[in-house]
């Protein structure tokens, strides 16, 4: 690391461009001094707080000497520093949802929040890892500090605090007593002494502490409305109801006179089945964004693969997610696809149920909250805000090309990790990073027998990728070569399922489908990563498949390379979860004579997609009747037997007629004609 400062970029790259020095050592400054203020102040996470206080008032005095030095920092120096001061506001911003928000719901949500802590630390850990303290002037005290606080930290284990574990038990045993009380209207059986007693022990004793503690808890559910869904709000309402009942009985009747002169002013659900979602049209599941829970305007694909409505996937993202909200799986990029074929089925229903059409959010409005919210987080989130700022990232980027060309295997080891951070969010930075030259040494470095510096340039690339522009400039740079090189033999997981994301970035531009579909080992690659990698390795091979597939002449290549039994394979397969991307794939290949005969060599493949009608998503319903009605016009009779000998063929296709989208309904009637013709024409020949 300590190459990295031998070449000292100049003062105006930080005063141009990032925080001031001296403005961001004093904002980390204040914070140590906030934080030591906050440590004693809460009833939870006690000793997660008081560690990171501690190790945060360690680096105090590093803090004040670097301050002090009238030279220019070095550029690993000033992103350490930045890191470390995003790291102390989410400290921040964590200890004081522990001191201020509703202590049951953080006390039920105890090892999450320890995970977070956790979390924290090891960001701090990454943070001072580029630390280089042999070219800083600072006393043999604070180096050594530093040092201890930097292994200290390092081996640092999750905890969880086992007192607010048998605490968060306890009150969900109350919970659960008083939910099945109050279904048989049974009050009197709750023990009112042990509930006072575990209320009390977080902190809820008097009569304005229980109302307080209520305020918070509604206030909990409004803002897990957007991403908790009707279970989380409804343990959180039944938690109200709880503590309300715990209250009014406690307490004197005069204290339930005064709380309660105005029955309007607190409405209070006494179990979480009251709570309902209310809307004037029958809205069919796949419609609504599972965040908001209202019908999409904007539907985009995520990373992950599943939908959201842009404007509730924007916000998510924005506050610092960088996960799916859905299935909790990491985003490995955070572009947002536009859902054209659902976004135009919800246009059709909105047509049928005479509900006005909206007019979407623009995607620079989006892009623009999305600047305005994160600006202040970290170095990478400042830019783009003046041209004093793009300037001091382009001689960053050129500064770490040229570590990238020249540096030694520690060093580049580190520039591509710095590019793959820089890389990671903003338009501004991947277009710089590119007109830096890094796509080449990213590239070349693909190729490396270093597995994290394999990781970062496939990383960093995939990032860079996602600016179209750059698409362009990785494919005339000859990076498919080594981009599939990886895919076939990364030296990690994360290299190989960042290689198959890379393909699917890439192939999103119609030209470079024929492009990579044409590249002998693409597919076979894709299809090999589809049978062996993890699940979220099988999702991005599967994507990627599929967006090749599209163009026809890819479909018999996938077929060949094996795809077919692999997918069916994988529509049973719970702990893969992509069954809905494998009928979708599987949809695709029918269409051409190569992929129907292979389907219909499968015995097993029909009965399968009848449990899917049945059991199936409704996206995974619409390609299962699509398979069908597509085996049966071109299997015949073979298909229409198998159906026919099924006893659940029938009602599922029947139910499906009725209930299923528009688009279902009518191809399940479909088939549903083709085994009534194919059963008159039997009736026929008995006769």
């Amino acid at each position: 690391m300590d190459g990295f400062a031998a070449n000292a970029i100049p003062a105006a790259m930080v005063s141009s461009g990032f925080l001031p020095a001296g403005s961001l050592l004093e904002l980390l400054i204040q914070i140590c001094n906030e934080l030591s203020s906050l440590e004693k102040k809460s009833f939870i996470q006690i000793k997660n707080i008081s560690n990171m206080a501690r190790r945060i008032r360690r680096l105090y005095s590093l803090f004040e000497e670097v301050s002090e030095v009238d030279k220019p920092l070095p550029p690993s120096t000033i992103l350490c520093l930045t890191e470390l001061l995003s790291v102390f506001q989410r400290v921040k911003i964590l200890t004081e949802s522990c001191r201020d928000d509703s202590l049951l719901w953080n006390l039920l949500q105890t090892e999450y929040i320890s995970n977070q802590f956790y979390a924290l630390v090891k960001m701090m850990v990454r943070a001072l890892d580029i630390l280089p303290l042999s070219l800083l002037p600072l006393t043999a005290d604070t180096r050594e500090q530093v040092e201890l606080l930097h292994k200290q930290a390092k081996r640092d284990q999750l905890f969880v605090d086992q007192r607010e574990i048998q605490r968060r038990d306890e009150i969900n045993q109350l919970m659960s007593i008083f939910s099945t009380q109050i279904n048989k209207k049974n009050k009197e059986l709750i023990d009112l002494r042990r509930a006072g007693d575990v209320l009390g022990s977080v902190g809820l004793r008097s009569p304005s502490e229980f109302d307080e503690e209520m305020s918070k808890l509604e206030a909990e559910a409004k803002k897990q409305a957007g991403t908790g869904g009707l279970i989380v709000i409804s343990n959180i309402k039944n938690l109200i109801s709880l503590i309300s009942f715990v209250k009014l009985t406690i307490f004197s009747q005069d204290d339930h006179l005064k709380a309660h002169e105005d029955p309007k002013k607190r409405k209070i659900p006494m179990h979480g089945a009251g709570y309902q979602l209310s809307l004037s049209h029958s809205m069919p599941d796949e419609f609504r964004c599972p965040i908001s829970l209202d019908l999409m305007n904007d539907p985009v694909i995520i990373a992950s693969g599943h939908t959201y409505d842009r404007n509730s996937i924007a916000q998510w993202i924005n506050t610092g997610h960088h996960t799916c909200p859905k299935s909790g799986q990491k985003l490995i990029h955070m572009a947002l696809i536009p859902n054209f074929a659902l976004k135009s089925l919800i246009h059709q229903w909105r047509l049928e149920n005479n509900i006005p059409i909206l007019e979407s959010t623009s995607s620079s409005d989006v892009e623009g909250n999305t600047l305005k919210k994160r600006s202040s987080e970290t170095l990478i989130d400042h830019i783009s805000a003046t041209k004093g700022v793009t300037d001091a990232v382009k001689m960053t980027a050129e500064f770490l090309v040229g570590k990238l060309a020249t540096g030694s295997a520690d060093i580049r080891r580190q520039a591509a990790y710095e590019l793959r951070l820089l890389a990671k969010s903003g338009t501004d930075n991947r277009r710089i990073i590119a007109e830096a030259g890094a796509i080449p040494f990213l590239s070349t470095l693909l190729c490396s027998r270093d597995s994290r510096i394999q990781e970062n340039s496939v990383t960093a690339l995939l990032n860079l990728s996602i600016h179209n522009n750059n698409k362009v400039l990785i494919m005339a740079a000859g990076a498919l070569d080594n981009i599939v090189e990886v895919l076939q033999s990364g030296l990690t997981t994360e290299a190989k399922e960042n290689a198959a994301a890379s393909i699917f970035s890439l192939s999103l531009m119609d030209e470079y489908k024929i492009t990579i579909g044409a590249h002998p080992r693409v597919i076979p690659a894709l299809v090999q990563l589809l049978g062996e990698a993890s699940a979220t390795g099988k999702r991005d091979a599967a994507t990627a498949l599929f967006n090749l597939a599209v163009i026809s002449v890819n479909r018999e290549k996938v077929i060949l390379a094996g795809a077919v039994p692999l997918l069916i394979g994988l529509l049973t397969d719970d702990k893969a979860g992509i069954t809905d991307d494998a009928l979708a794939l599987l949809a695709l290949l029918l269409g051409c004579p190569e992929g129907l005969e292979e389907i219909k060599k499968n015995k097993v493949f029909v009965p399968i997609l009848i449990e899917l009608l049945r059991f199936g998503s409704s996206k995974g319903k619409e390609n299962s009747i699509t398979l069908l009605l597509g085996l049966c016009k071109d299997g015949g009779e073979e298909v229409a037997r198998r159906l026919l000998m099924n006893p659940r063929s029938i009602p599922s296709l029947q139910s499906l007629a009725t209930d299923g989208s528009l688009r279902a309904r009518r191809k399940a009637h479909a088939v549903l004609r083709i085994l009534n013709r194919y059963c008159s024409q039997i009736t026929k020949t008995d006769g």
